[in-house]
């Protein structure tokens, strides 16, 4: 258990070493949403690190398929709350300075919390949000499956490690707190109940309603832990008895309306990190991203 927490610290920011990022311009109206969409980091993400981005190819490719994009920066170690609050700052300042109205939101793991915590406290922001192996409901099992040990366990090691990815990332100011996440799963059941958009009746339900209070909700996840013995992040995933993308079980993730949640891939892979890797005839990711784009345009968002 010590060497996968260890690995899983390692693995959440390891992309940085990897690839590199520029814009490009539009060739497509595929991705061309009526609402700008947000890009969300998970629990020890980033926005970027010297030019990689945390959701691997995917703003460039979204840019280039004509959508408007914001990436956002929020603290890599700390609770949901405070990092919804970081959101909706940012969503606030954009809205201003570019005069957009809405925001379609997407977050990956931590990043699909984060993202419901705008909508509770400002639904007139939110046109969509899109969760990404993010929990929505957890057991005691899923919080023993989940990053748990590595925040309980190490949590000096922890907090030192987001820290460092915020100053590499260039967002030094973002607080970090390892105190405010040991209790996440308590946090995630509590914002079920505060934030009930999107949460189906009961654990591993399917009846999330896609459409709640003027917003959409939608979600998938991975379904398979080891998906390359050449990526690096599949050491640190942990295999179980119920399907899980190494990190994030399944039935944790359902959300809103399930495009799908048998996808083989690990928590890692639903970025596109590491490099990118995945496994064999897996779809891409990039891919998904720009469908779902593609399906917020269709609905007029």
């Amino acid at each position: 258990m010590t060497i996968r927490s260890l690995l899983l610290a390692a693995t959440l920011a390891l992309p940085v070493l990897f690839g590199t990022s520029g814009v490009q311009a539009a060739t497509s109206t595929t991705a061309q949403t009526k609402y700008p969409i947000v890009l969300v980091h998970g629990f020890m993400g980033f926005k970027e690190i010297l030019g990689v981005d945390y959701f691997y190819q995917v703003p460039d490719d979204l840019r280039k398929n004509g959508a408007k994009v914001y990436v956002a920066a929020v603290s890599q170690v700390n609770s949901a709350e405070v990092r919804g609050e970081q959101l909706l700052k940012q969503m606030q300042q954009w809205a201003a300075a570019d005069g957009v109205k809405k925001f379609n939101l997407i977050g990956h793991s931590q990043g699909g919390p984060t993202s419901r915590y705008v909508a509770g406290v400002a639904p007139q922001l939110v046109a969509s949000i899109t969760t990404v192996g993010s929990p929505v409901l957890m057991t005691s099992q899923d919080a023993d499956n989940s990053v748990n040990d590595l925040i309980n366990n190490y949590a000096s090691l922890t907090q030192g490690f987001g820290s460092f990815v915020a100053w590499i990332s260039g967002q030094s100011k973002l607080p970090q707190d390892v105190e405010a996440i040991k209790n996440f799963a308590a946090e995630v059941n509590d914002f079920a109940v505060r934030f009930p958009g999107g949460v189906p009746s009961s654990y591993c339900g399917l009846d999330g309603k896609e459409y709640q209070n003027g917003i959409y909700f939608y979600s998938i996840t991975g379904a398979k832990a080891k998906t390359n013995g050449w990526d690096l992040s599949d050491a640190a995933m942990l295999e179980s008895t119920t399907p899980s993308d190494g990190v994030i079980t399944v039935c944790s993730a359902r959300f809103g309306k399930v495009i799908r949640d048998d996808y083989p891939w690990n928590h890692i892979d639903e970025m596109n990190h590491i490099f990118g890797l995945l496994g064999k005839g897996a779809p891409d990711p990039v891919a998904f991203y720009r469908t779902q784009a593609n399906r917020l345009k269709l609905k007029g968002l």
